[in-house]
Formats: structure tokens, C-alpha cells, sequence
């Protein structure tokens, strides 16, 4: 089997696996909708509680590193090498900010005592409880898709830094461009459903 359909077969696997996660991630949006349905005030007053100016700042983080990740590839088929490995290490550091931004949001819900099963929330309306759960559940598995993206990232990195990503052979950037814009497309979805529901 010749390189291009070694390329192609690759290609076709990342396609399936990234509808897998869109499965994944589908199944979950189906059970917030149905529980929004249930319990649609408590949902709004749990939404009301997330910070919103970080889940806005989050959603330009990503939205500038996708364009980075695709800017990078089109260096990389330019061989210009130093600018593709400077827009992947920016991409990755837009990853680590993004970890870090939810890593805060994530204490200062822990500190007010807003988390699953916790004494407020057990004590107080159900459908908050259902919410928060969804909320921890949602983003803690995109969080974690983020940092598996960012591996990907760093893995394309050092490929483009020991010339075994080139412009004859991006396929490793191309397929792992693609999981990241997966996971951005994905938090496009989960910030509206969690930060600006009404």
C-alpha cells in the first residue's frame, strides 16, 4: 500500500472516531435537553451562577487557537517552519489558559458549596442539583478532550521541530487540527446550554 492510501485510510479513521465523540457528546446534550424540560426554572437559576465573562473569555480562547491550529497547517505546507511551530505552541498555550480559566471557575463553585450532592444543593431545588451534576459531567469530559488535544498538538509540534512533519507529510497536523476544532465546536455548543441559559 503506497503513502497516499495510507494517508486516506488515517484520514477515514479520524473522520469515524470524531463522529464517536460526537455521539458521545450528542447523548448528552439529548439528556440536558430532556431534563431542561423537567425542571426548566431551576436550570436558569443554576445559570445564573456561572460566571459568564469566563465562559465567554474561554470561547475566545478557543476560537483563536482553532484559527491558529489552521493557520499552522498552511505554514507548514509554505515550509515555514518557525512560524507553524510558534502558532502550535500559542495554540497550546491557549489550551493551558483555557484549563486554567476552568480550573478557577471550577474552586470558586467548590468554595460556595455548588457542586453534585453537596449540603446546598441536596437542600435546595432539584433540578439544580441535576444541573450542576451535567455541568461537572459536560465540562469536565470537554476539559478533558482539551488536554488530549493538546497532546496532539504538542505531538505535531515536535514533529514540524524534527522535519517529520513537512510539507509532504502534515497528516499527523491535519488529523490532529481536526480533533481540535472538534473540541471547539463542541464547547460552541456547551456555553450557550450551560452559561447563557434563559
Amino acid at each position: 500500500m503506497d503513502n497516499s492510501s495510507d494517508a486516506t485510510g488515517v484520514r477515514i479513521g479520524m473522520w469515524l472516531f470524531l463522529y464517536s465523540e460526537i455521539i458521545l457528546f450528542g447523548g448528552l446534550f439529548v439528556l440536558y435537553a430532556v431534563y431542561f424540560h423537567n425542571y426548566a426554572a431551576d436550570f436558569v437559576e443554576g445559570g445564573r451562577q456561572l460566571d459568564r465573562v469566563i465562559g465567554a473569555l474561554n470561547t475566545i480562547i478557543l476560537l483563536i487557537s482553532s484559527f491558529t491550529v489552521a493557520a499552522s497547517i498552511t505554514a507548514v505546507r509554505r515550509q515555514q517552519k518557525r512560524w507553524a511551530q510558534g502558532l502550535l505552541a500559542f495554540s497550546c498555550g491557549c489550551g493551558a489558559l483555557f484549563l486554567v480559566n476552568k480550573y478557577l471557575e471550577w474552586g470558586a463553585k467548590f468554595h460556595h458549596d455548588l457542586y453534585p450532592n453537596s449540603a446546598t444543593l441536596v437542600d435546595g431545588p432539584p433540578g439544580q442539583n441535576i444541573f450542576f451534576g451535567l455541568y461537572y459531567v459536560i465540562t469536565g469530559l470537554h476539559a478533558l478532550h482539551v488536554i488530549i488535544g493538546m497532546s496532539l498538538l504538542a505531538w505535531s509540534l515536535i514533529g514540524v521541530s524534527n522535519g517529520k512533519v513537512n510539507q509532504l507529510h502534515f497528516g499527523r497536523l491535519e488529523n490532529s487540527g481536526l480533533y481540535w476544532h472538534l473540541v471547539d465546536l463542541i464547547w460552541i455548543f456547551v456555553f450557550p446550554l450551560f452559561y447563557l441559559v434563559l
